[in-house]
This record gives C-alpha cells, structure tokens and sequence, in this order.
C-alpha cells in the first residue's frame, strides 16, 4: 500500500486535469483498476487510519484519537496470521500522543523525522523566516518556528522527507520480494502541507510570483489573498505532487523490475483532499467535507483478476481498504468490521454498498449514492450534545485536559467495544459556523457543488441512507439528537 496525505484528485491527470504534470500516476492508471467513487469516511488524518486498521466508521463516537484496547487492527490481524507487516512513514502525527498506538501493531516500522512542525531538530536560536502570506494564523502555531528548522536540513532532494520514506520502502522490496506473505505500507505525509518541493520540481510550473512566501495555507476561508497568490499556491502545490509522481514512478519501477505484478497486490491511495481556493476556502475541517475533500483517487491491482487500464463506479469507501487486505492474505474479517473487500470491484465493478457515511466529529454528518451528497448539520446553534466515548484521552499532540475530564461518565459498552464500557465525555466539538446549514447536492448536474438543491423527496431519501448507515455503526443516540433525526 502506498498511502499518500492530502493528495486531491481533481490535480491528477487521470480524473481529468490538464495541467499537472503526473505521467506516473497515469502509468498507474494504465496498470490497475481506477475508482471514480471512492469516499472518505472519518477525517482527517488518524480518524482515517484508525477506519484503515478496524474497517469501521469512528468519527460518530471519537475525534483525533490513537487505536482504542478494543479496536481490531488489520495489520496486528495479519502479523497475528503469519502475514509480515511492515510499516515506512514521514507522517509525524503517528509519534505524537493522539497517534502513538499504530505503528506498534506492525512487525517494524520505520520513522522518518522532519515533516511539517515535527519537534525533530533542537536549536535555541529563531530560524529566519521569510515574510509570508496569511502569517496571522501560521505564526501562532508552535510547529510554523520549527518547520523552518527543519527544512534547513531538507534542501537537497536526497535529504527530503519523501525521498527517504519511499526509498525505505524500496529497500524492503529489495531485501523480501522473493519472500512470501508480507505487507508493506509506504506512507508519505506529502503532498500534505507545507508544499515544500526542490527546484526542479517547481521549475516545472513557471510563472511570475514576486510576492511573499506562500506554501501554507491557512485553515480558513480565503481572505485578503489576491489572485496571483492563489494561484502560486497552487503551482506550489502541483510542484510537490509532481515529485509525489516522480517518486510513484521509482515504485513502479521496481515492481517492473522485480516482476513484482505477477503476485503482489498494489493499493494506492489517500486519506482526503485539501482545499486551495476551491469554495472560497483553505485546507480542510472548519468547512464542508465538499468533493474536492471527499471525492479521493483510489487504483488497485489485484493479481487475481489482472484487470488493468479500466475505471470503476461503484461507492467504495476508506473502511474497505483493510477488509481489502484481510481479503488478499485469507484472513476472516471480524464481525465488527462495515468495510467491505473490494476483490469483486475490482475484477467486475460488483457494488458494496448503497450508501457511504464520511465526517469530522462534531460536524455535519454526511451520506452519498454515489450521484447524491447530503451534508446533514446540527438542529441546534450550540452543536449539542455531543460526547466522545474514548478509554484513551488524548488530543492530536496532548492529552485531554483536567478540566476536560471533570464531568466524565461511564458508558454501558458498545456494540464494538468488546464489552468494555468506556469514557463518555463531553465535547464542544466542531465550533465553525461555516458547518451550521444542512446541504444537498446532485454530483451529475452540478459536479462542483456550486448550487445547493431543495429537494424534499431527494432529501428524504438521503436521510434515510444517512440513518441506515448510522444505526450500522452503532452511531450514539445524542448525534440522531444533535442532527434532529430519529434513530
């Protein structure tokens, strides 16, 4: 599995752009099976990993948050199995308090330090920093002083981040590819924020930019940015995912090489978008989870079926991808597991679901067909009630605060909880009003999501997905009470 963070797929060549340059991932496309309809679920980065590992919707009962003592995880399954697992990654948030029980559940795994604010390089002395654009947001947070530390340390492309993540994968392809049942998953965190490419990457989108430096977008809606800088964001942006290509290309490369294809599954994927502009808006999480966040690219080959160079329709979703691995390797998916294997998409375009539940806690829970996205806000200003039911009390890079943990209950298990009854503790969650107006789209007449419909039979037959798949994942009674909706 080549895991990608924030890689959209309207910049891909392969889901129609016309300016990027990616010839890699249209190789890619060449040699596997391309999914059109490939849904987020819970977001962002962890909530998204965690649906990897348990193949279940958690954004419903838990914000960011490290694997629970009662999760099933895939790749423990698989080691559990016989099946070597093994883990590269530069994605920093997993050595962090709200992330620190994934990367255990592998045989190894290998940490690439230096991504993003990432408290890797010790120095007293301020770095310099440039003026920079949106510098009123950045420069109030703790990992923007010590990114331009790091990046000291990053210039050449041989020392990037990214370089040294896939060039650990490729080293564990040479020293196991003539060996039988292993898993290997090559996570980059790019081309997520800051988009920090070398020069010949950027030289590939020449353009006159004589304003401040601007390769971190701020997470709010656009602002006094002018068009010019805009669009270098996005040139910055397309820099990075060019050499995201460049270095897909030397894993395909060496499964060319090694005759890998004949036997050995192939995922690439991502874990959301990342707004530039679109929308009016930045980054991710403060707005609507809109398609260029939830509509990601998705490719798989399957040695099984050798289906290669076609598109598929059907609704596939995040939680599939460890049921999908769980699949390859013949081991039994668990009970609590929702997501579904994609063998049978990938070979024929067979459907697994009607619907696909994707979110941030304590946001608008949203539902799509496919066609459909009906973006559900809460019925009350104040966003409640909302509770996170958690055994582990931690935030992104923190634990919960004392203060946090006062008026914590203890609630009766759940239905995936193992027995367990766990924290019930409540949350202001999501405090954006840009979240706060329920939203139905029709993707086949308005594939932008500029003109919102009003609908009463569409939406009626949204809500009742939505409640479907709610009830599924044993969503709590409070979120049908903070949404208006019967459970």
């Amino acid at each position: 599995m080549l895991m990608f963070d924030s890689l959209n797929r309207h910049f891909l060549p392969t889901y129609g752009c016309d300016w990027v340059h990616a010839p890699n991932f249209e190789r890619l496309a060449e040699r596997s099976a391309t999914f059109n309809n490939s849904y987020v679920g819970s977001m962002p980065c962890m909530p998204a990993r965690r649906e990897l590992h348990t193949g279940r919707p958690n954004f419903l009962h838990r914000g960011w948050g490290p694997l629970e003592p009662f999760d099933d995880s895939v790749p423990e399954m698989l080691k559990r199995n016989g099946i070597y697992t093994h883990l590269v990654s530069d994605h920093y948030h997993y050595w962090e308090d709200g992330g620190c029980t994934y990367h255990q559940r592998y045989n190894t795994w290998e940490c690439i330090r230096g991504q993003e604010g990432d408290l890797w390089i010790g120095q007293v002395a301020d770095p310099e920093i440039p003026p920079t654009v949106a510098s009123e947001q950045r420069t109030r947070m703790p990992g923007w002083r010590q990114d331009w530390i790091n990046r000291r340390y990053m210039r050449d492309e041989e020392n990037h981040t990214l370089t040294r993540t896939v060039n650990g994968g490729l080293e564990f392809l040479r020293r196991n590819h003539d060996q039988d049942n292993w898993f290997l998953h090559v996570e980059c965190f790019d081309p997520h924020e800051p988009f920090f490419a070398p020069q010949k990457y950027r030289d590939l989108y020449p353009h006159e930019y004589h304003g401040a430096q601007f390769d971190w977008p701020p997470y709010r809606p656009v602002g006094e940015e002018t068009p010019e800088q805009i669009n270098h964001i996005r040139y910055e942006y397309a820099a990075l995912l060019s050499m995201v290509d460049a270095y897909l290309g030397k894993v395909l490369d060496l499964m060319d090489e090694l005759d890998l294809w004949k036997d050995t599954l192939l995922i690439v994927n991502t874990d959301h978008g990342h707004m530039l502009g679109e929308h009016n808006c930045w980054a991710k999480c403060w707005q609507p989870w809109y398609d260029e966040l939830a509509n990601s690219p998705l490719f798989i080959w399957d040695p099984r079926s050798r289906v290669a160079g076609v598109r598929r329709n059907s609704l596939v979703q995040n939680i599939d991808w460890g049921p999908t691995l769980l699949d390859y390797f013949g081991v039994q998916r668990t009970k609590d597991m929702i997501g579904k294997p994609l063998r049978d998409t990938v070979a024929d375009d067979a459907p697994v679901r009607r619907a696909g539940l994707f979110g941030n806690f304590g946001s608008q829970v949203n539902v799509t067909d496919g066609r459909y996205v009906y973006m559900r806000a809460s019925a009350r200003e104040d966003n409640q009630p909302l509770f996170e039911y958690t055994l582990m009390p931690t935030r992104m890079n923190r634990m919960f605060s004392v203060e946090e943990l006062q008026d914590i209950g203890l609630a009766e298990p759940l239905s995936f909880t193992k027995g367990c009854r766990v924290m019930k503790i409540p949350t202001g969650g999501n405090g954006s009003p840009h979240i706060r107006k329920t939203l139905l789209f029709d993707k086949q007449t308005d594939p932008k999501q500029q003109n919102p419909l009003s609908d009463p039979e569409i939406e009626k037959k949204m809500i009742a997905h939505l409640v479907e798949a709610m009830r599924e994942c044993d969503a709590p009674p409070e979120q049908f009470e903070r949404l208006g909706l019967e459970p």
